[in-house]
């Protein structure tokens, strides 16, 4: 069986811009590694979207004490009745440090949300304060190849 080349979704939610940065940096390493990629802000994706790619990253904002994006909610809600078997995804995102206990708390909402789905983990979820830096991108840099190399080896 021949290996496709691989496909990705990159889907965000922004506020300050910060968590758009963060989605860029990932979007430009998946097409560096030859992946097509789709972009797409959360209010304007439909779950059943993420079945047509081999990688699907979210990259959402945690609003006031740990709370999901507003514009996210129908997506989140959508994401308990969707498979993804076969998938493989990942979660980043941006917070702020100053809010303590519920820094980026909106990603590890997100990947409870996606593990019934039947999709695999790629790599760890990565939280990058503020406005991405040449550091977080080394770091988005491994969570990308890790997510990547695991899509690889479902093939």
């Amino acid at each position: 069986m021949a290996q496709h080349p691989l496909n990705a979704q990159v889907v965000f939610a922004t506020i300050t811009g910060n968590n758009e940065a963060v989605a860029d940096i990932i979007i430009d390493q998946l097409k560096q590694a030859g992946l097509s990629v789709k972009k797409s802000e959360i209010s304007q994706t439909e779950v059943e979207e993420l079945q047509q790619v081999d990688i699907a990253i979210i990259v959402p904002y945690t609003y006031d004490q740990g709370s999901l994006p507003d514009e996210g909610l129908d997506f989140f809600e959508d994401l308990a009745d969707v498979d993804l078997t076969g998938v493989v995804y990942g979660i980043a995102g941006s917070g702020d440090l100053y809010y303590g206990d519920t820094y980026c708390l909106a990603l590890d909402s997100f990947e409870k949300q996606i593990q019934p789905t039947g999709a695999t983990q790629g790599a760890e979820i990565v939280r990058i304060n503020l406005r991405p830096s040449a550091e977080d991108a080394v770091i988005l840099k491994l969570f990308t190849d890790q997510i990547i190399a695991q899509a690889q080896a479902l093939q």
